[in-house]
């Protein structure tokens, strides 16, 4: 993803993940801040890691910013470097600044591996992009959102057409389309943030279709702390969606760009078998990965923000 002569740097952001079970209590002990998990949560943790086999993040984020880089050097040649760096495991976002540094960027274009903008998530992966650039006087921009960027729709809808049609045919009678993210704190949404107003807009855009009898915004993966977290949750909507005299649910991750914990364990296992204990199937829709088309898409957005488009 190298390349000395370019002069524009791409910095790739992602969240991180745990590798695998052992490396569990560092990655959550960053997360918090220093503060380990308590001893029943890590094994929790640990326990779900080995029952997906480990998180695919790491190998998948690398494939993705690869994707990007190679689609930049298509329409591009020789104008783009691109690194990835993440926010709570290695390669950090700092790693990955000192990476384009080195190789002589004038300046940085960040994108963030999440559709949403939320001063929880991208506005801290910007803050610690701008700080890691600022001792070399390198301006950083990081795309604040692009949750309505059509070659990201057009794989949604796929993604949402696939997942409808691999239900029973008995089961597709009267189905549910779930949009779902992961939730934040409610105080967030008292301090003004569009979290939930660009997920909103992204139902919206993905509603009205003739198979669906309806289209719900609901949220996953909600944080163990005292806080109020945003709702409803997947799997608490379930009962009521039988009770409405749905049939099935197809659940749309809209708001993750891969496969990994919260999606394998929270959507693949927790929001299913709730689905079944309410009496309803459930398919939910493929992640990008590293989708040639949607690594196309992003790498896109990039080009513009850098008036390379």
């Amino acid at each position: 993803m190298s390349d000395e002569t370019a002069k524009t740097g791409v910095l790739v952001m992602a969240y991180g993940t745990a590798t695998g079970p052992d490396d569990v209590e560092a990655y959550y002990t960053h997360i918090r801040h220093g503060r380990p998990p308590e001893p029943e949560a890590l094994k929790e943790l640990q326990e779900r890691y080995e029952m997906i086999g480990g998180s695919p993040l790491l190998g998948i984020t690398q494939a993705q910013a690869e994707g990007i880089a190679a689609a930049l050097e298509r329409s591009n040649p020789g104008d783009f470097t691109t690194a990835m760096g993440q926010k709570h495991s290695a390669p950090f976002i700092e790693d990955a600044v000192r990476e384009l540094l080195d190789r002589g960027v004038e300046r940085i274009v960040g994108i963030v591996l999440a559709p949403h903008f939320s001063t929880m998530s991208i506005a801290q992966y910007r803050s610690r992009a701008e700080e890691a650039a600022a001792e070399a006087g390198v301006p950083v921009t990081v795309i604040e959102s692009w949750h309505e960027e059509p070659g990201y729709l057009e794989f949604l809808n796929q993604a949402i057409t696939d997942a409808y049609e691999a239900l029973p045919a008995e089961a597709r009678e009267s189905v549910e389309l779930a949009v779902t993210a992961h939730s934040l704190p409610v105080a967030i949404l008292e301090r003004g943030d569009i979290y939930a107003e660009e997920l909103e807009r992204t139902r919206e855009n993905l509603a009205g279709r003739p198979e669906f009898t309806g289209t719900t915004l609901a949220w996953q993966s909600a944080g163990r702390t005292d806080a109020e977290w945003i709702g409803p949750d997947i799997c608490e909507i379930m009962p009521g969606l039988k009770e409405a005299g749905r049939t099935a649910v197809v659940v749309c991750v809209a708001g993750f760009v891969s496969d990994h914990l919260e999606v394998k364990f929270d959507i693949d296992y927790e929001a299913k078998q709730a689905a079944e204990e309410a009496g309803l199937a459930l398919t939910r829709t493929a992640m990008p990965n590293d989708d040639p088309g949607f690594c196309a898409t992003l790498a896109g957005i990039v080009a513009r923000e850098a008036g390379k488009s």
